[in-house]
């Protein structure tokens, strides 16, 4: 009994710490929400906190998608997203077979550069990225933020690579022994077992690349090429901005987002535990 009342305050603790976190996680999309069924007048007369006056305005949205062309952002998005994930699917997942599964002198070599490139602010090195982008002909293309998006980082590798790890090396041997060359193991054996840890990267690159204003503004500044971050920009000058539409237009953006994660959410966290044991 005395165990039970030491607890209790403990306890207590706990569970206001995790309402304040709720609280902290779901208060900014509350705000957002409220706002984006809001007209300028009634945005402009009302405070951010208060209830719009009707759930059912979708004013907002449509302006959203005319103006924003939000249609054609969400196409840009999707094919930069789709050629990404790809590639950095089959990156991750080949480079991390080749660490985990074979032994060679520049092993620790290469994961040692993988940390160090995290180290490396990216910001000093735009000047010499923009030249090689510039060069190549692919400014103002879809494949100048897919290229740079196709680095893969150490927690790419590291997820994967567990993941690897925990895999029998008997699964290797019966396919060698039933004549299956090391591209068959990958793709036969090693790749199907690798689904939790290539959703929980699939989420995480999703949302990095989805949330990514600096790289596409700065590779694809032309008009047409927008994607849904710099669609936002359209809502804002230089001494103003429409709140109640960027609101809207947020709230757009979410949804993708949301549905993505709600559909891998089993996935995401066993794949983030495996791939963070080391």
């Amino acid at each position: 009994m005395q165990l039970l009342k030491r607890k209790r305050p403990l306890q207590a603790v706990h569970y206001l710490l995790l309402s304040l976190a709720v609280f902290a996680v779901l208060f900014p999309p509350a705000v957002v929400v409220l706002n984006a069924f809001k007209g300028t007048e009634e945005y402009n007369a009302s405070g951010v906190f208060d209830l719009p006056n009707s759930f059912f305005n979708m004013d907002n949205f449509r302006t959203v998608m005319r103006i924003g062309h939000m249609g054609r952002a969400f196409y840009n998005t999707g094919i930069i997203l789709v050629l990404s994930l790809i590639g950095n699917i089959l990156i991750g997942t080949t480079a991390a077979y080749a660490l985990g599964r074979f032994d060679f002198k520049l092993k620790r070599v290469i994961l040692a550069g993988y940390v160090l490139a995290t180290l490396i602010p990216s910001v000093t090195t735009q000047v010499a990225t923009f030249s090689i982008i510039k060069n190549l002909g692919l400014f103002n293309t879809h494949l100048a933020p897919v290229l740079l998006y196709l680095g893969t980082d150490v927690v790419q590798i590291y997820i994967f690579l567990q993941f690897i790890r925990g895999i029998p090396f008997d699964l290797d041997e019966s396919a060698m022994m039933e004549g299956a060359s090391l591209f068959r193991i990958f793709r036969s054996v090693i790749f199907p077992l690798l689904i939790p840890a290539t959703a929980t990267v699939t989420i995480i690159k999703t949302i990095s690349i989805y949330n990514d204003m600096y790289i596409p503004y700065l590779y694809m500044p032309a008009q047409k090429l927008g994607v849904v971050s710099t669609s936002l920009m359209k809502f804002a000058g230089v001494n103003s901005a429409q709140w109640n539409l960027i609101s809207a237009a947020v709230v757009i953006i979410l949804i993708p987002t949301v549905i993505i994660y709600l559909f891998l959410q089993r996935y995401i966290f066993s794949g983030i535990v495996s791939g963070s044991v080391k």
